[in-house]
């Protein structure tokens, strides 16, 4: 198996998805950077976001850039690709395949604003041509 395919199949934590939602805010960035954004919103440990970071490293989410004194850390997936695959799998699980049970439960729990609600319809104007 190919180190790319084995890095499609890697999906990340949710401890993991909050410092991937940093680094797609940031673009590449230094643990320093990432921790002091993640204290933003809840209580984090400067070692712990480290030792994440490292192991994201190992698993092929984030690559580091050790060039320069301080180390860069970066995304490996866009985000799109990350977002799509775990709705997929979301969807899969959850939905047995089913988008449209997606939206329906989405639209029955909540009330999508106007604009919302023309952007939806625009979409489904476009899959249907």
């Amino acid at each position: 198996m190919s180190m790319k395919n084995e890095r499609q199949t890697v999906e990340p934590t949710r401890s993991e998805l909050e410092i991937l939602q940093v680094l797609w805010k940031t673009g590449p960035a230094t643990v320093r950077t990432v921790n002091d954004e993640l204290l933003k919103q809840k209580e984090v440990n400067y070692s712990t976001t480290l030792k994440f970071m490292q192991l994201m490293a190992e698993k092929g989410l984030l690559k580091r850039d050790d060039s320069q004194m301080k180390h860069i850390y970066s995304v490996v997936e866009a985000e799109e690709k990350t977002k799509a695959h775990l709705l997929d799998k979301f969807v899969d699980t959850m939905y047995k395949g089913s988008a449209g049970k997606l939206v329906m439960q989405l639209l029955g729990d909540k009330t999508p604003s106007r604009k919302e609600l023309q952007e939806i319809k625009d979409l489904l104007n476009k899959l249907e041509e």
